[in-house]
C-alpha cells in the first residue's frame, strides 16, 4: 500500500507530521502489509529555513521530492505544480494521494491525481468560509469535488458537504465522508509539553499571562495600507495595557517599511518568525491571542486562550460559536472594543474537533478501504 503525501506550506507540515507518525506506528506494529509513504514538498512556502525547522521539530520524514516552486502568482504556481506533480504520480503510481487543507499545493495535487484517476483523500474536507475572495476557499471547494475520501474535522464540515449535495458520484462509486476530528489537535496534544519545556518564554524575556500574542500575515491585511494601519494602531493601544508580542511575518515587515510605517512597531515586542514548537509555547503562556491566521484560531482554543480574529469570516465557525474566538473586522475601534470584552467562555469545551487521535482514525479508514 503506497500513499503519496503532498505538502507545501507550514500548516501542511504540521498536519503531515501526525499522519507520518501514525504510519510509522502502524508499520512497527505489523510485519506484513507495510505502508509506503512518499512525501512530495512543492516548495510553496518561501522560507526554506523555516520549512526545514518544521520538518526537524515535528520529526517529518525527509521528502523524496522537492519541487522548489515558490514566489510565483497563484496561476503560475498552480500550473507548474500540476505539471510536476503529474510526473511524480506517474512514476510512483500510488494507491492514494493524500492532501491537506486548502493551499495551491492541495489543489494542484488534486487536479493532477484526478486526471490520472488516482483516488484522493482530502484531510480537512468540507470547510467553508463562504468567501470566494479567499483563494483558499476556491482551493478547498474544488479539491472536495474531485476527492474520493473526504475526511472532515467536525460535524459542521459534514453538514457543509451535505448541503452542497455530497456525497457525489465518483468514478464507479460515491464519495465517502468521514468525521475523524482535526489532525492539528493531535499535534498540539503530542507536542504541548515538549514545546513549553524546550522553549521557555523566559528565553524571550516574557512572563506567563503577562502578554498577548499577535500574528498578522494575510494579504488582505498587509497589502492594504488602511488595514495595515488599523491593525497595528490597535496593537499600539493594547500595548499600553499589556505587552504585545508579535513574531513579525516578512510580508508585514516589508509592507510597513514600504508605507514608511515601521514606527508602528514601537512599543511592541517584535520577534523574528518562530518555529512551531516556539509558537506553541508562546500561545500556551499568553493571556490571549490576536491573529488573522486560520490555524491559530483553533490552537488558541486548544490551549484555552481567548482569541480575536481580524477577519470578517472564518472557516472555523465552531471556535466562534463556543465563545473562544471573536471575529472583528480590521477596524481599530472595533478591535479595541472587542479587546475590552475578551475573556474565557463559560463553557470550556474544546472537543468539537475530536479528541486528538484524528490521524490514527484516518489511517484506519484508509487501510480498511485499500485492504478490500
Amino acid at each position: 500500500m503506497k500513499f503519496l503525501v503532498v505538502v507545501g506550506a507550514r500548516p501542511q507540515f504540521i498536519k503531515a507530521s501526525v499522519f507520518s507518525r501514525a504510519i510509522s506506528i502502524h508499520n512497527k506494529r505489523l510485519s506484513k502489509k507495510q505502508i509506503t509513504e512518499v512525501i512530495l514538498h512543492t516548495g510553496q512556502h518561501f522560507d526554506s529555513s523555516m520549512s526545514d525547522s518544521f520538518f526537524k521539530d515535528l520529526s517529518i520524514p525527509t521528502p523524496k521530492y522537492h519541487l522548489g516552486l515558490s514566489n510565483l502568482s497563484h496561476g503560475a504556481m498552480t500550473g507548474r505544480m500540476i505539471e510536476e506533480i503529474e510526473k511524480v504520480l506517474i512514476t510512483e503510481a500510488p494507491d492514494c494521494l493524500i492532501v491537506f487543507g486548502d493551499t495551491n499545493s492541495t489543489l494542484a495535487a488534486a487536479i493532477s491525481a484526478s486526471k490520472l484517476h488516482i483516488p484522493i483523500a482530502h484531510i480537512e474536507a468540507g470547510l467553508r468560509s463562504n468567501n470566494l475572495f479567499m483563494p483558499e476557499e476556491i482551493n478547498r471547494i474544488l479539491t472536495d469535488r474531485v476527492s474520493s475520501f473526504l475526511f472532515c474535522s467536525s460535524e459542521d464540515s459534514i453538514n457543509n458537504l451535505k448541503s452542497e449535495g455530497y456525497p457525489l458520484p465518483m468514478y464507479h462509486r460515491k464519495q465517502s465522508i468521514f468525521n475523524c476530528g482535526d489532525v492539528m489537535f493531535d499535534v498540539v496534544k503530542i507536542y504541548k509539553d515538549k514545546s513549553i519545556k524546550q522553549h521557555p518564554i523566559a528565553d524571550f524575556g516574557l512572563t506567563k499571562d503577562k502578554y498577548v500574542l499577535a500574528t498578522l500575515h494575510r494579504p488582505n491585511l498587509t497589502d492594504s495600507a488602511s488595514n495595515l494601519f488599523n491593525a497595528f494602531e490597535a496593537l499600539q493601544e493594547i500595548a499600553k495595557e499589556l505587552k504585545v508580542v508579535i513574531p513579525l511575518h516578512p510580508r508585514a515587515k516589508l509592507m510597513l517599511r514600504k508605507h514608511n510605517a515601521s514606527s508602528l512597531l514601537k512599543n511592541l515586542v517584535v520577534l523574528d518568525p518562530v518555529s512551531y514548537l516556539q509558537m506553541q509555547s508562546l500561545i500556551s503562556n499568553s493571556k490571549a491571542v490576536i491573529t488573522d491566521s486560520g490555524g491559530l484560531q483553533k490552537e488558541s482554543m486548544w490551549h484555552k486562550k481567548p482569541c480575536l480574529t481580524l477577519r470578517e469570516d472564518t472557516e472555523w465557525k465552531e471556535t466562534v460559536s463556543l465563545g473562544w474566538n471573536t471575529l472583528v473586522s480590521i477596524n481599530k475601534r472595533l478591535i479595541l472594543d472587542a479587546w475590552s470584552k475578551i475573556g474565557i467562555p463559560n463553557s470550556k469545551d474544546i472537543s468539537v474537533y475530536g479528541h486528538g487521535n484524528a490521524a490514527e482514525l484516518i489511517l484506519d479508514e484508509l487501510i480498511k478501504i485499500f485492504s478490500k
